[in-house]
């Protein structure tokens, strides 16, 4: 059996799906590769969210049409946005002073290394 299948039953040959190969061998474990891929997706979608965030808010101070209480709601969805931003932002910074700190590397917390006997 060469490397191209996974195992061989009562039906045949299992070949890997497609795709699955970037999580089997290579210089990164499969396991490390997946979380950085779903840490990857979330910010994307954190992103996503502020930008449809602050669209919303800004055609709402728009159409306020001078009421103030509608104009306070408008910004303090704006500021609530971009605290949200900078909150993520940031804890990439701390990640990275904090790997700094207790492991001398700022990327030990950034990228994940898991480590099997």
């Amino acid at each position: 059996m060469d490397g191209r299948y996974l195992a061989t039953t009562v039906w045949g040959y299992v070949s890997p799906p497609p795709g699955v190969s970037r999580y089997s061998g290579g210089s990164l474990p499969g396991l490390q590769i997946f979380v950085q891929n779903i840490v990857r997706t979330l910010i994307i979608i954190a992103g996503t969210y502020a930008f449809i965030n602050l669209l919303l808010a800004g055609y709402s101070f728009m159409s306020a049409g001078g009421n103030p209480e509608k104009i306070a709601q408008a910004w303090a969805k704006i500021w609530q946005t971009l605290l949200g931003l900078l909150v993520a932002a940031g804890s990439f910074v701390i990640a990275g002073i904090a790997g700094e700190l207790i492991f001398g590397d700022p990327n030990a917390l950034l990228q994940l290394r898991f480590y099997s006997p």
